[in-house]
C-alpha cells in the first residue's frame, strides 16, 4: 500500500470529468460503483503484503498505473497496458491516487530517485512519462527541428525534454498562457494556430523544407493533419493525443514524402524508470511544470480550473 504524497491531474482525466448520462454510467470500478480518480500517484510504501521481498516500507515510489496478468510477454516487458488477458487502469477502472492511501500490486511500483520531488514523480507517472515515451519513439536528437502541437502538461513536458535532447523546438497552442509557458520551458519559437496557418509557419521556419519531426499531443483532427503536412520529406510524426479522428490524403501526405507515422500510448514501467533517471541525472527543472497545487478538498475547484486548458500541471499534495 502506498501512502500518497502527490497525485497529478492529466488531460485524459477530463474525458471522465466531462462525461454525462450514459457515458458517465459506463465509467467506474469493474465491480460496480464509483472509482477513485488519479492515475498519477506518487508516495511512500506504507505496508507490504506477506511474501513481498523486493519492496521496503518507507521506499519512495511512483506507480505504473496499469496492472495486467503479470505472466504474458507484454507484462513481463513492463507493458501491462497491452496485456491480452485484460488489465486495470488505476484511476479509471481501479481505484487511483486521489486519496491518502492506494493499494496496488508490488510489481507496479517504480522507484523514485532521491533527487526528484513527489510532485515531479506524479508528473512522470503519466503526462511527462508519456511525452518521454513518444520522444523516444521519434528518436529525437540534436539533428531535429521538432514541432510540438499542444502545450498542455504532455506537450510542455515534450518541449522541456525535447530541448534537453538537443532539438530545436517549435511549440504550437491556442492558449497565449500556454505559449508563454512553452517559451519559458525552452521553445525556440511559439505559434498560435489561430493567428497563422501552422503548416505555412513550420515551412517558413525551415526554409520551405518542413520540420524533421512532429508530435501531436492534442487529439485534434486539424492539429494531426497539420503535424503531418508540416513535416518534411523523410520526416517522422507521432500521435500521442487520445481519441478523435483524422483524414489524410495518403499519397501526397505520406507515401510520396516517405513519412514515418507513429503512435505512442503512454510508456512501459521500464520506460517510466528511465524517464525519471533522465530527468534526475540531467537536472531538468521539471518542477516548473507544476503551476497549481491543491489539497484534496479543493478537487472541484481544481478540476474546474484544469478544464479551462490554460494551465500547466495541477497536482494534489498530501
Amino acid at each position: 500500500m502506498i501512502a500518497i504524497k502527490a497525485s497529478g491531474m492529466c488531460g485524459s482525466d477530463l474525458h471522465a470529468y466531462r462525461a454525462r448520462g450514459n457515458a458517465a454510467a459506463a465509467l467506474g470500478f469493474a465491480g460496480g460503483g464509483p472509482v477513485i480518480a488519479g492515475h498519477e500517484p506518487c508516495g511512500v510504501v506504507a505496508v507490504v503484503g506477506a511474501g513481498v521481498t523486493d519492496v521496503a516500507v518507507g521506499q519512495r515510489v511512483m506507480n505504473h498505473h496499469y496492472a495486467g496478468c503479470g505472466r504474458c510477454a507484454h507484462c513481463r516487458q513492463g507493458w501491462s497496458q497491452l496485456c491480452p488477458n485484460g488489465f486495470i487502469v488505476y484511476g479509471v477502472t481501479g481505484h487511483g491516487g486521489h486519496a491518502p492511501f492506494m493499494k496496488v500490486p508490488a510489481r507496479t511500483l517504480v522507484s523514485l530517485p532521491d533527487e526528484l520531488s513527489f510532485e515531479e514523480g506524479a508528473a512522470i507517472s503519466c503526462g511527462t512519462g508519456t511525452a518521454y515515451g513518444a520522444l523516444k519513439r521519434l528518436d529525437v536528437s540534436g539533428r531535429d527541428t521538432l514541432a510540438v502541437f499542444g502545450q498542455g502538461p504532455v506537450g510542455l513536458s515534450a518541449t522541456l525534454l525535447g530541448k534537453a535532447m538537443g532539438a530545436r523546438i517549435v511549440a504550437l497552442d491556442l492558449s497565449a498562457e500556454r505559449r508563454r509557458l512553452a517559451k519559458e520551458f525552452g521553445a525556440d519559437t511559439v505559434v498560435d494556430p489561430q493567428a497563422a496557418d501552422p503548416v505555412a509557419a513550420l515551412r517558413d521556419l525551415t526554409r520551405g523544407a518542413g520540420v524533421t519531426a512532429a508530435l501531436d499531443c492534442t487529439g485534434s483532427p486539424e492539429a494531426r493533419a497539420a503535424a503531418v503536412r508540416g513535416t518534411g520529406t523523410w520526416g517522422r510524426v507521432c500521435f500521442v493525443g487520445e481519441g478523435g479522428t483524422v483524414t489524410l490524403d495518403v499519397s501526397p501526405d505520406l507515401l510520396r514524402r516517405q513519412l514515418t507515422l507513429l503512435a505512442s500510448w503512454t510508456f512501459s514501467a521500464v520506460g517510466q524508470e528511465e524517464c525519471a533517471r533522465f530527468i534526475a541525472e540531467r537536472q531538468i527543472p521539471l518542477g516548473r511544470l507544476l503551476t497549481h497545487r491543491f489539497a484534496l478538498d479543493q478537487a472541484a475547484e481544481a478540476y474546474r480550473l484544469f478544464d479551462t486548458q490554460t494551465t500547466g500541471k495541477g497536482v494534489f499534495v498530501f
